[in-house]
């Protein structure tokens, strides 16, 4: 996991997820090496990158309930 983004995270197009509420909006945006999450009431601040497997293990979690 890291704090600073890839150059691609700056510049992606975020979606926002469908498990989102109101009040907790989350957004992705895929990368080549895995993807960028950010919370959508705060677009400026810097988005957390993850890997494939762990943005796989992430979704996985939440389908489940796990999360």
């Amino acid at each position: 996991m890291r704090l600073s983004p890839a150059p691609a995270a700056q510049t992606s197009v975020f979606r926002k997820s469908s498990y989102s509420s109101v009040q907790n909006c989350l957004e992705f945006a895929d990368l080549p090496g895995g993807a960028a999450v950010r919370d959508s009431k705060h677009p400026e601040l810097r988005p957390l990158t993850v890997s494939h497997a762990e943005w796989a293990g992430f979704v996985s979690a939440v389908k489940q309930g796990r999360l």
